[in-house]
């Protein structure tokens, strides 16, 4: 990837933190601009660090230049791999190739790169990135008898075929009682000394029927606020006082029961949509940046599914085709990307996230009504960070599904396609959507502006990005 990314993407993350208007000063806006484009970001940070001494009465071009500048830091944080640094993390994980190997890489674009401060830097995971790549195209045959042989994927089909098995479309089924302990651990003098640090850590959800019995167990300050549950992101917000040469640690711990479900799309009685509704207009509808009915987009899903169709077969399809065209690879943080489903869609790759916006965009465009979700997925030693959806079919309601899952390996269809219209008991339901207001309303730029899962910290001084904190979640399984 050559270029740093449009600025105009990056105003529309301001303005949904409150930077003010784009408008302002354009000529000066218009200059960073076209430095960011081309990677010069040594220059906009002193063009942004200008703004606050040649405008100190504009508090909200002052907000919006230190929003501008550390989208610049963030680039150059996941862009920092050298050209040495680069071929030798290709020899470690790949071994010998020739030079006609690389051009061929290069040429496909699975070597992801952009130019920083005129040196050409590699994306932090482009390495790691060009095995998955590479396994997925080239070596279908030993990524399913490896997948097959997964001890995280053994279990899922084993756990999926019994929700299958205890599922009636009505109620969900096989629940896991959990107790969980959230750890989030700002970095030695990452503050100064004294100063107040405001955090927000996840929280479940309590309005789904598969996320049931949470209770609150303890938090590491007893002044904490709990966001309600109709807030996009669920949160607890608590507050510190950093002390010098010390790290500063918050936690939350709480308990809850969640459980799969399965819904048999052979039984489905699905009714035409109304499409007069507030339901459908606004689950069918584009949500810039990342939801959204580019030309590539658009022109994309009516080659998969043309012409007016089954809902659930449209769906259908789409899953396929991912299933066998768009790989799971490490993603860049989401603030530094423009438009997620166009760069999806034209690198063909990304992660569960990177997916679900591209496949909510193709179904949207397509006249069904589909929302995000995500939190974390939490099976047996395979905890992580994931982002899925729930799609509603009228007559039936809202139904989940994963993209980034894809198709399980089994001759049993229903097993095989279970998270077209299934989801497993080992989630945790954080966020019903993006772009979200946090609990209370954060000051500065998100360092994740959409999503909501690792948390978020900030002090009167500006935000704390990743690079400052670290994050642990450790869970006991009850039953």
């Amino acid at each position: 990837m050559k270029n740093a990314g449009s600025l105009a993407a990056i105003l529309y993350i301001c303005l949904l933190n409150g930077c003010g208007q784009a408008a302002d000063h354009p000529a000066l806006i218009v200059q960073i601009e076209n430095e960011l484009n081309a990677g010069n970001l040594e220059k906009v940070k002193l063009l942004t660090d200008s703004i606050a001494k040649r405008y100190p009465g504009e508090r909200r071009l002052i907000h919006k230049a230190d929003s501008i500048s550390q989208i610049a830091e963030r680039i150059a944080l996941d862009f920092s791999v050298t050209e040495e640094s680069f071929a030798r993390q290709l020899r470690d994980g790949i071994g010998d190739f020739s030079a006609v190997d690389r051009a061929l890489w290069e040429k496909e674009t699975w070597i992801e790169w952009r130019i920083i401060n005129g040196e050409k830097r590699y994306f932090n995971r482009a390495a790691s990135n060009l095995n998955l790549l590479r396994s997925f195209h080239l070596q279908k045959d030993l990524r399913d008898s490896a997948e097959a042989r997964d001890p995280e994927i053994v279990f899922r089909k084993k756990h999926t075929a019994s929700v299958i098995r205890g599922s009636d479309m009505t109620i969900p089924v096989v629940p896991v009682e959990m107790a969980i302990n959230y750890t989030l651990t700002v970095e030695p003098d990452a503050v100064p000394a004294g100063e107040k640090v405001r955090c927000w850590l996840p929280y479940p959800k309590e309005s789904h029927s598969r996320q049931q019995k949470i209770r609150f167990i303890s938090a590491s300050d007893e002044n904490y606020t709990i966001a309600p549950d109709s807030a996009v992101h669920r949160t607890i917000y608590i507050e510190g006082i950093a002390e010098k040469g010390k790290p500063l640690t918050f936690s939350v711990s709480f308990r809850y029961k969640s459980s799969g479900q399965y819904f048999n799309p052979d039984q489905f009685a699905l009714l035409p949509y109304d499409k007069n509704s507030q339901l459908y207009r606004e689950y069918t509808s584009e949500q810039p940046p990342h939801i959204c009915f580019t030309g590539r987009i658009k022109n994309l899903a009516d080659s998969i599914a043309p012409g007016e169709e089954n809902p659930f077969e449209t769906v259908r399809k789409i899953y396929l085709w991912f299933s066998t065209n768009i790989p799971w690879a490490g993603a860049q943080e989401y603030s530094i990307i423009p438009n997620i489903p166009e760069y999806t869609a034209s690198n063909r790759r990304g992660d569960c996230g990177m997916q679900t916006f591209l496949f909510i965009s193709m179904l949207r465009y397509k006249g069904i009504p589909v929302r995000w979700q995500s939190g974390w997925k939490v099976p047996p030693g395979g905890k992580n960070l994931h982002d899925w959806c729930e799609i509603y079919y009228e007559g039936v309601g809202w139904v989940p599904a994963d993209i980034s899952y894809g198709l399980q390996y089994s001759e049993d269809r229903r097993i095989r396609e279970f998270y077209i219209s299934g989801i497993d008991s080992y989630r945790l339901i954080i966020n019903d959507g993006v772009a979200g207001a946090l609990y209370p309303e954060k000051t500065f730029l998100r360092s994740e502006p959409f999503d909501f899962q690792r948390g978020e910290v900030e002090w009167r001084g500006g935000n704390l990005y990743f690079d400052k904190w670290d994050y642990e979640m450790d869970i006991e399984y009850k039953n």
